[in-house]
């Protein structure tokens, strides 16, 4: 076990990532520009047997200059065993009427950022020698398009030829590296839809409900856990089989 950093996790997603990781026993970092309630009830509680401890470092991911800082102040708690890549703006909008520092925002944040911070601490695990696990947090929208999220849809696929071409460069090193492509689940990202669009939703999925953010959570623990060793280079799908 070591240090597990997780971006955007303060709350939703990012937030039962931390914890999950925590509860098979990682020590996790969560990062944000702030901590919620939430995130620092979980740093002040003390681990339960088997469960380990929650950091957090403020950061705001889209200072490109800070990131290898904030990764040498993290490797100060010990070496870095995984890094899963969470945050990200999913701002919404027809691609003809975005403006173009809405666009350099989502691509900084989503895609520039991420390829920043991974190549900081692939350089801290090859310094310890251990290996490590790399996720990228995509989205099912990266193979499906989603009207209204050109630019989002654009950085998760990038997220995925990143996790598969990565995967080939860190793989004599001992490191995986894969993605989780969520579907739509409750967080603050689809708290904007109402019930019939959220049911509509459900009932075009083969399980017939929505996923939620502990079912991704798994999935990043899985990839994260000795069981995955050999899992390297794909992208496991958490959608209730709503693109199956």
């Amino acid at each position: 076990m070591g240090n597990v950093i997780v971006t955007g996790g303060s709350r939703g997603l990012g937030l039962a990532m931390v914890l999950r990781l925590a509860r098979a026993g990682n020590d996790v970092v969560a990062i944000a520009r702030n901590p919620t309630d939430a995130l620092i009830a979980a740093t002040q509680a003390a681990p339960a047997a088997g469960h380990g401890r929650v950091h957090f470092r403020a950061c705001d991911l889209a200072d490109l200059a800070g990131l290898r800082g904030l990764v040498k102040d993290i490797a100060q708690l010990g070496p870095i065993a995984g890094l899963v890549n969470n945050a990200g703006l999913g701002t919404s909008g027809i691609l003809a009427n975005m403006r173009d520092e809405q666009i350099a925002a989502i691509v900084h944040l989503n895609t520039i950022a991420p390829l920043v911070l991974t190549r900081y601490v692939v350089r801290a695990m090859m310094v310890t020698g251990g290996g490590g696990s790399i996720v990228n947090v995509a989205s099912i929208v990266a193979f499906t398009g989603f009207s209204g999220l050109a630019v989002y849809s654009a950085t998760k696929a990038s997220l995925i030829g990143f996790t598969r071409s990565l995967a080939r460069e860190t793989g004599a090193l001992g490191i995986t590296v894969n993605a989780v492509a969520p579907g739509f689940i409750d967080t603050d990202m689809t708290g904007s839809m109402d019930a019939g669009q959220r049911a509509q939703i459900a009932r075009r999925s083969a399980l017939q409900r929505l996923a939620t953010a502990d079912d991704v959570a798994n999935a990043v623990a899985y990839l994260m856990g000795v069981e995955a060793r050999n899992v390297t280079g794909t992208v496991v799908t958490v959608d209730a089989g709503g693109t199956a």
